[in-house]
């Protein structure tokens, strides 16, 4: 079977590398010639617009799915009319929009923080007389790891921050004084079998996922899962999805959802008995998907910007490094650390012992 993917990043890289045991074979069609999972597989290489290599991407891939989710949503639409393409478009066209994406999990009654679409600066005055301060001015489109996103304290800020933005189509949301940011990903084949992993206990730095922690038996296991399984039903939806989420007061408010696997899933290579790599790959094949049970204290820590050598790593117990091939940049994943232990203490030291490191690498 051979797996088309839109995107040759470390996404990407580690779907290839959990679909190699499986016998799979991968096309990857990117722009560049030095992203991490090109070499991985036959690369096309050219934009992912261009319809005589989404042509020929659709003529060799039994299936084709993508790493990230600024692909076009016509691209998705026209590789439909000739191939499978699991997510499917509408699934894309819904992530890709800020503004659609909110007002989608509201059809759905999944809670949200207040927003209101901004078109214009006078949109945002008047918008901000019911939402309040703080808040933030998020593009509507092509925002990720913090980018295109602005605070806004005061009304102080709101021209100059409507003219940072460039006037793009944007919503304002607002601030959400949450305990906890938590991710739940799960994995759903086209016969409707699904599969939802641990919660993911996730920490950022600078709208940067920095660590995600797996949490077993967490109270609020369920109400996550529902939230997304009403995703999964309305979208028909095939592949390993994640929803973040903010936890305030006990409660769950939706942040967004990815459709593809996610950072703060990467503590499942070594912490669960079945990856979302390998689930997601075995959902958009019809193939039985794997047990999601985590294997002891799990989680992962992202290297931003740089990463040490990996003997100063895998000196500390219980770790397994991921590079990605990309040169040190600040700001940029580079890496990311699993750690895995049956003892919590033993589990503690480890991480707490990569995040020096990592905070070390994101200072320098």
């Amino acid at each position: 079977m051979k797996v088309g993917i839109l995107g040759g990043g470390q996404l990407a890289r580690m779907l290839a590398l959990a679909g190699v045991p499986l016998g799979l074979e991968f096309i990857i069609l990117d722009p560049s010639t030095e992203s991490g999972a090109v070499r991985l597989g036959e690369h096309l290489h050219g934009a992912y617009d261009d319809k005589a290599l989404l042509t020929t991407l659709a003529e060799k891939a039994d299936v084709v799915t993508y790493e990230f989710e600024n692909i076009p949503s016509q691209v998705a639409a026209f590789l439909t009319e000739k191939t499978t393409v699991y997510p499917c478009a509408n699934a894309l066209a819904v992530a890709q929009d800020r503004f659609v994406e909110k007002n989608f999990f509201h059809q759905l009654n999944i809670p949200t923080a207040p927003f209101a679409n901004i078109t214009c600066l006078v949109d945002l005055q008047q918008a901000m007389t019911t939402i309040g301060y703080p808040a933030i001015l998020k593009s509507r489109r092509m925002g990720y790891d913090g980018k295109g996103q602005i605070v806004l304290k005061t009304e102080d800020d709101l021209a100059p921050a409507w003219e940072s933005i460039q006037g793009v189509a944007s919503i304002v949301e607002g601030f959400v004084a949450f305990n906890r940011e938590v991710s739940m990903l799960a994995a759903r084949s086209p016969k409707g079998e699904v599969v939802f992993y641990p919660l993911s206990e996730n920490k950022h730095d600078h709208g940067i996922l920095r660590v995600s922690e797996a949490k077993q038996n967490d109270p609020l296991q369920q109400k996550a899962q529902d939230y997304v399984d009403c995703l999964l039903k309305k979208l028909d939806y095939v592949g390993l999805i994640a929803l973040e989420l903010f936890e305030v007061e006990g409660e769950l408010l939706a942040n967004e959802f990815a459709p593809r696997v996610h950072n703060s899933g990467h503590w499942t290579i070594e912490g669960a008995e079945t990856s979302q790599f390998e689930n997601h790959l075995r959902a958009i094949l019809d193939l039985p998907l794997g047990s999601t049970k985590a294997r002891g204290f799990t989680g992962m820590v992202n290297f931003i910007s740089d990463v040490p050598d990996a003997e100063t790593i895998l000196s500390i117990p219980n770790t397994h490094l991921h590079l990605y091939d990309k040169s040190a940049r600040k700001g940029r994943k580079v890496a990311h650390v699993g750690i895995r232990s049956d003892e919590q203490a033993q589990f503690s030291a480890a991480l707490q012992s990569v995040m020096t490191l990592a905070n070390a690498c994101d200072d320098a």
